[in-house]
């Protein structure tokens, strides 16, 4: 088995995103569990700790960071740009995309200027390359999209150059594609949407890549569910998984074993050899973390694996957006 074409050092880990004038690593670090959200990702992260785990991506072949105004108050924006400081400023060829959040209900247009401007302090940079608007399956589609209203805005943002690219990062597929048929943005961002257990966002894939649009896939591992180690969380895409994704889990794992790898490996591999993918986002908030997400994208997988685990993909009724 050769060494994945994905793998540090190998052509395919430094890639174009479409849509930008961007080039990202294949796996990128995700900011969410970086300011610490105890609720989602099971434990307190202390500033050192999120801290150090971004240096340790900085000495890495990770090329990529992704984060968002509303992680954690902005904490994970904190922590990235003390990181930043602490290397001396921001390394010439790392991207740092985050995100437009509201504050409380408002998602206003200038809510959406205050939010950019909010990250730049934060992560001490004067250019932000890239910026999605997020979540905003969670407000009022007219509202976002009327004149003047977020969507409005931060397509001004992009044309005064006050941002780069602009992105559409959400959740419910039913929703985003409504957001995306606007033709307005250059990069799709999906989580917990495709991976091994789930493919709802497999149409709004094929949608983006049409248009031309860069892709994101992030929360591969739903939430822990897919993790390497047995008698981890029993809920995927943080609410709790249906017997059908119970079974498939434990029926993948042993497929894995028998085949020498682990569930977590082939989970973040099934992201990484799918050529729409431009990077996989993977939260992170332990500095080993890095190292050992690393090694796995570079881990050779028996290809013979990906039909059996394809054969074993839970039924569609029970995907996250399956209504």
């Amino acid at each position: 088995m050769s060494t994945a074409p994905y793998a540090p050092g190998e052509p395919g880990w430094i890639r174009p995103l479409p849509g930008t004038d961007l080039r990202v690593s294949a796996v990128a670090l995700g900011g969410g569990p970086l300011g610490s959200m105890p609720d989602l990702f099971g434990r307190d992260v202390p500033a050192d700790e999120g801290v150090a785990t971004v240096l340790a991506a900085l000495d890495s072949p990770i090329r990529f960071v992704d984060t968002s105004n509303g992680y954690s108050d902005g904490e994970s924006e904190r922590r990235i740009g003390a990181a930043l400081r602490l290397a001396g400023g921001k390394p010439a060829d790392l991207v740092v995309a985050t995100k437009v959040d509201p504050r409380g209900s408002d998602y206003s247009g200038e809510r959406v200027r205050a939010s950019v401007a909010e990250s730049r302090e934060r992560l001490g940079l004067d250019e932000l390359p890239l910026v999605h608007l997020h979540d905003p399956e969670w407000h009022d589609f007219d509202e976002l999209t009327a004149p003047g209203g977020a969507v409005a805005t931060l397509v001004e943002l992009r044309e005064q150059g006050a941002v780069g690219r602009i992105g559409l990062a959400g959740g419910r597929v039913q929703e985003i594609a409504r957001y995306l048929d606007l033709g307005v943005f250059d990069v799709l961002l999906v989580h917990n949407r495709w991976t091994l257990l789930d493919r709802s966002a497999g149409p709004l894939i094929e949608e983006a890549r049409r248009r031309g649009m860069g892709v994101l896939n992030a929360a591969v591992f739903g939430g822990g569910i897919l993790g390497a180690q047995q008698g981890g969380p029993t809920t995927y895409g943080y609410r709790p998984a249906p017997r059908e994704v119970l079974e498939s889990v434990a029926r993948m794992r042993e497929a894995c074993a028998a085949y020498g790898t682990d569930i977590a490996t082939a989970a973040l591999q099934f992201s990484l050899r799918d050529e729409r993918v431009a990077s996989t986002i993977v939260g992170m908030s332990r500095p080993a973390r890095v190292a050992s997400t690393v090694e796995a994208a570079a881990r050779p997988v028996p290809a013979a694996l990906w039909p059996e685990l394809e054969s074993l993909l839970p039924p569609a009724h029970v995907w996250l957006d399956a209504d």
